[in-house]
């Protein structure tokens, strides 16, 4: 079946939506967002788009950005082909970290521009990450209320003072907008089980008493497919401590 053509917008201001493949986790750790932050700061300089906000969640990310000289999927080749380098180098893993085709809405109107803004900033809220959008690390919140260094922040302050934009995140977001589903990916333990055992080949409480070097192996695999450590170590039995090491 063809693909639906991506709805365009009037404005070129879209929010964007990127997935690993297979719930894989697209940042490990603090140096894999700095890394996402570098590269769209490289790609902002050769695409020419605006950065309205932005959101990192571990396993997938939000954007808003309004297209520059080039279209959204040749900005995203040059976003993905730079940072699947890096990660595959980094993590010494070879193919695809990305779904195949990124999610996109098109923004036509101030009011919707400002809602999608506080809902990706509140994403990390949602998820359980933080208690506020003001404490997350990885997103453009703190760009609007202390230091820009990648967020276009001209256009949203243009339409508000600061102590609005701080109220705006406050107001609970309507349904609609843009997210990642119900194919979301939080992995209950049922399903994990299942995922070790057509990973790993055996039973999950299993995987401890095998060879260390294997068991080693198994959880790498397990992470690579999109299971927190936490879960793991939940479902298996092994310490956290020891999964963090691995």
């Amino acid at each position: 079946m063809a693909r639906a053509a991506r709805v365009k917008s009037d404005s070129n201001i879209y929010h964007i939506m990127i997935r690993g493949i297979n719930r894989q986790l697209i940042a490990e750790d603090e140096e894999d967002n700095q890394k996402l932050k570098e590269i769209l700061s490289q790609c902002k300089e050769i695409c020419g788009y605006e950065l309205y906000g932005y959101c990192f969640l571990g396993n997938h990310m939000h954007l808003l950005m309004k297209e520059g000289k080039e279209t959204l999927e040749q900005i995203f080749k040059r976003i993905g082909s730079r940072y699947v380098y890096y990660f595959n180098q980094k993590y010494k893993r070879v193919g695809h970290l990305f779904q195949d085709r990124f999610k996109s809405e098109p923004i036509n109107d101030d009011g919707y521009l400002l809602t999608v803004l506080a809902y990706i900033h509140n994403n990390p809220v949602k998820a359980g990450l933080s208690k506020s959008a003001a404490e997350y690390r990885w997103s453009s919140y703190k760009e609007y209320v202390e230091s820009r260094s990648l967020i276009d922040v001209e256009f949203i302050m243009g339409m508000m003072t600061q102590g609005q934009f701080i109220e705006l995140h406050k107001v609970e977001t309507p349904d609609g907008v843009l997210d990642i589903g119900k194919d979301n990916f939080k992995i209950t333990d049922e399903e994990a089980k299942q995922k070790i055992k057509e990973v790993c080949g055996v039973d999950a409480r299993e995987i401890d008493g095998v060879d260390i070097a294997e068991r080693n192996l198994s959880i790498k695999k397990l992470r690579e497919n999109g299971l927190s450590i936490r879960q793991i170590s939940r479902i298996t039995g092994i310490s956290k401590g020891i999964i963090e090491k691995i």
